[in-house]
C-alpha cells in the first residue's frame, strides 16, 4: 500500500519539495521541543515531592565528555542552585515558565507545518483535476462512447474529492508522525533502552492488528465510488431524458432505478465507514494496552529497587511514550484513510492511463493551406474488430466542389466525415489532403482547416458573442455582427435581452432548434475554414427553420470544399457529387439526375421521401 501511495506521490510532489523540506524542518524543531518541555516536568517532580535528596554539583564539560549523565548532573545543579539562591516555589515558578515557553514554541512549529503544508494539499488536488481535464480533452471520441458520461464525472468530482481527503491530508500525517516517533524513540533510548526495547517488542503486535483490519478497505472504497458513478450516470441520463420519461409516465420506473442504485451505494459505504470508525477506538485500546503493559514493566522495577530507573524518571518516559502513542494512532488513522484513496486514484487513472490511438507524428510535416483535394483511399474503419463499418471507401473531393453522403441510418456516413479531421484513425487505407497523409501532419494544424456544423448544435452556457467566438482568436464584434447576419442569426440575437451578451442557457436551452443551428453556423463562418462538414445540419428542423438554415448554409459553402451528410435528398440536389453508402460501402455515384436515372438504391430513396 505505501509503496503506490508514494509512487502515486512521486508522480505530483516535484514542484513542492520546498514545501516538504519547510514541514520536515518544523516538525523536527516542533517535536524537540515537546521533548524538552516534558524534561522540565523532572525537576517540577522532584521540587514538589522532594524526592531527589542528593546534592549536585557542577562539572565542566567539552564536546568530548559530553554524554547524557553530564547533561542531566549539570541540568540538577542549575536547579539546585536555583533553589538555593531564590527558594523552592519561585524556582518552581521559573521551571512553570519554561515549561510554558516551551509548550508555546512547541505548538507554533506544529501550527507553521501545517500551515506550509496547505499550499501543497490543495496545489497536489488542482494538479490531478487539471490532468485528468486535459486528458479528457485529448481523448478520442470512442473512448466516450465506451464509457458512460455520468461514471467519468464522478471520477473528475467524487474521486479527486476522496483523493483530497485521505491521500494528500495524510502527506503531512506522514511526515509529522514518523519524525514524532523518531525523536521520541530517540529520547526513550537515552532514558531507559530496557525499557524502550520492551516497548519495541511489544508495539508491533498492535500494528499488525490494525493493518489486518485496514487491508480490504481498498476494494471497498473502490466498490462505493464505482456505486457512485452509476448513481451519477442515472442522474445525467434522467436530466438528459426528461422529456421522454415523462412522454411515457416513466416516472416510477426511473426513480425505482434511482432508489435501487441508491440503496446499493449506501449499503457499500456503510461497509466501508464502520470499518473506518474502527480505526479510533481500536487504536485508542490498543494504545492504552501498551501504556498499561509497559507501566507493569516499569513498576516491576521501581518497586524491585533495581536502580535501572527513578520514579521521576519513569514518569517523563511514560510521558514521552504516550507522546509516540498519539503519532501511532494517528498513523493508523492513515491506515485507514489511503486505502480510500489509493482507490479513487486507480479510477482516476483510469482516465490518465487511457490509450489514446490518435497520436501526434513525430515529425509533423507542414500544412498551412489547403490548395488541391481531399482523397479517402481504400479506406476501412471499425470500431470493433471483425465488424467493419466502412469497407474500402475510395473517393476525392476536389477544392472548392461540394460532396453529399447518403444512405441509410447506420450506413457509416457519420463515421466516413469523422476521418478527415482525425477523430478516428482509419484501420486501413489512407485519408490524403492536398496528396499528404494527415497522420504526418500535427492534429491542431489539421482541424484548423476544417468547419463543422451537425446535426444537433453543440453550444456552451455562455453569450451569443462567446458562442460565435468559440475557438477563434482576437474576433472583432463587426466581424462576429458580419457572421450573424451570413448565418440569418443577427435579428433574433438583436431582440434577445442584452443583444450578444445574454446568456443562452445549458447547451443552448433557451433558444430554439433553428436558432441553435443558425448560431453554430455563424460559428463556422467566423472560423473561415477552407473545408466544411454538414452532417444533417437540416434534418431536426421545421420547414422555416429549414428555409432560413439551408440559406445562411449556402452562403457559408461558398467558395469551400463542402462534405455534407444529407438526410433530407432534396437539400443537396445541387451537389456536385452524391455518394450513396450501404452497409459501409459506396454502391452509387454521380450528380442527382444521374443517379435517378439509374433507377438503383438512391433513386429508392428518394422516391420514399416523395411519398
Amino acid at each position: 500500500m505505501l509503496k503506490q501511495f508514494f509512487s502515486v506521490m512521486g508522480r505530483y510532489l516535484k514542484p513542492y519539495r520546498k514545501y516538504l523540506a519547510w514541514s520536515v524542518v518544523l516538525n523536527f524543531l516542533s517535536q524537540w521541543m515537546n521533548v524538552f518541555s516534558f524534561a522540565v516536568l523532572i525537576p517540577i517532580l522532584n521540587i514538589l515531592f522532594k524526592i531527589d535528596t542528593a546534592v549536585y554539583t557542577y562539572k565542566p564539560w567539552t564536546w568530548d565528555t559530553l554524554d547524557k549523565d553530564l547533561v542531566v548532573n549539570n541540568a540538577y545543579a542549575y536547579v539546585q542552585e536555583l533553589i538555593n539562591t531564590n527558594g523552592a516555589f519561585l524556582t518552581l515558578v521559573y521551571m512553570g515558565s519554561a515549561l510554558i515557553i516551551m509548550t508555546g514554541l512547541k505548538t507554533l512549529g506544529y501550527f507553521a507545518s501545517s500551515a506550509v503544508m496547505i499550499p501543497l494539499r490543495t496545489g497536489v488536488v488542482r494538479d490531478i483535476r487539471i490532468e485528468v481535464y486535459e486528458k479528457v480533452l485529448k481523448l478520442p471520441l470512442s473512448f466516450f462512447s465506451e464509457e458512460r458520461k455520468g461514471d467519468i464525472i464522478a471520477r473528475m468530482s467524487a474521486d479527486v474529492g476522496a483523493v483530497e481527503n485521505s491521500i494528500t491530508s495524510s502527506i503531512d500525517m506522514l511526515i509529522r508522525q514518523p519524525i514524532a516517533i523518531i525523536v521520541c524513540f530517540a529520547t526513550m533510548l537515552t532514558v531507559s533502552w530496557q525499557l524502550t526495547l520492551f516497548v519495541i517488542v511489544v508495539a508491533p503486535l498492535a500494528g499488525w492488528v490494525m493493518g489486518t483490519v485496514s487491508r480490504k478497505l481498498k476494494s471497498q472504497s473502490a466498490t462505493v465510488q464505482a456505486k457512485w458513478g452509476d448513481m451519477l450516470a442515472q442522474l445525467d441520463e434522467t436530466l438528459g431524458g426528461l422529456r421522454i420519461i415523462k412522454a411515457f409516465i416513466a416516472e416510477r420506473k426511473m426513480l425505482q432505478r434511482f432508489i435501487n442504485i441508491n440503496e446499493e451505494y449506501r449499503n457499500e459505504a456503510n461497509a466501508m465507514t464502520i470499518r473506518q470508525g474502527a480505526a479510533h477506538p481500536m487504536s485508542e485500546f490498543l494504545g492504552t494496552v501498551i501504556i498499561v503493559i509497559v507501566l507493569w514493566f516499569g513498576g516491576y522495577l521501581i518497586l524491585s529497587e533495581s536502580n535501572l530507573i527513578d520514579a521521576s524518571t519513569f514518569i517523563f518516559f511514560m510521558v514521552i511514550l504516550y507522546s509516540v502513542i498519539n503519532p501511532l494512532k494517528d498513523l493508523s488513522k492513515a491506515s485507514y484513510q489511503i486505502p480510500v484513496g489509493l482507490a479513487s486514484m486507480d479510477r482516476i487513472d483510469f482516465i490518465l492511463k487511457a490509450e489514446n490511438p490518435i497520436k501526434e507524428p513525430a515529425n509533423p510535416a507542414p500544412m498551412p493551406s489547403f490548395d488541391k483535394e481531399i482523397e479517402l483511399r481504400d479506406v476501412s474503419f471499425s470500431y470493433v474488430e471483425g465488424r467493419e463499418i466502412l469497407k474500402h471507401i475510395n473517393l476525392k473531393v476536389p477544392k472548392g466542389r461540394t460532396i453529399a453522403l447518403v444512405g441509410q441510418s447506420g450506413s457509416g456516413k457519420s463515421t466516413l466525415v469523422d476521418l478527415v479531421p482525425r477523430y478516428h484513425d482509419v484501420c486501413a487505407g489512407e485519408v490524403l489532403i492536398d496528396g499528404r497523409n494527415i497522420k504526418d501532419v500535427r492534429i491542431s494544424e489539421l482541424r484548423t482547416l476544417i468547419g463543422n456544423v451537425n446535426q444537433e448544435a453543440i453550444l456552451f452556457n455562455d453569450t451569443f458573442y462567446n458562442n460565435i467566438t468559440f475557438g477563434v482568436e482576437n474576433a472583432t464584434m463587426d466581424q462576429v455582427i458580419e457572421a450573424a447576419k451570413i448565418a440569418n442569426a443577427h435579428d433574433f440575437i438583436m431582440e434577445s435581452e442584452q443583444g450578444y451578451d445574454t446568456m443562452i442557457g445549458d447547451r443552448g436551452g433557451r433558444l430554439s432548434g433553428g436558432q441553435r443551428q443558425r448560431v453554430s453556423i455563424a460559428r463556422a463562418i467566423l472560423k473561415n475554414p477552407p473545408i466544411l462538414i454538414l452532417d444533417e445540419a437540416t434534418s431536426a428542423l421545421d420547414t422555416e427553420s429549414e428555409r432560413l438554415v439551408q440559406e445562411a448554409l449556402e452562403r457559408l459553402m461558398k467558395s469551400r470544399t463542402t462534405i455534407a451528410i444529407a438526410h433530407r435528398l432534396s437539400t443537396i440536389k445541387n451537389a456536385d457529387e452524391i455518394y450513396v453508402l450501404y452497409e459501409g460501402e459506396i454502391v452509387e455515384c454521380g450528380q442527382h439526375d444521374e443517379l435517378i436515372a439509374k433507377n438503383g438504391y438512391y433513386k429508392r430513396l428518394y422516391d420514399m421521401q416523395q411519398l
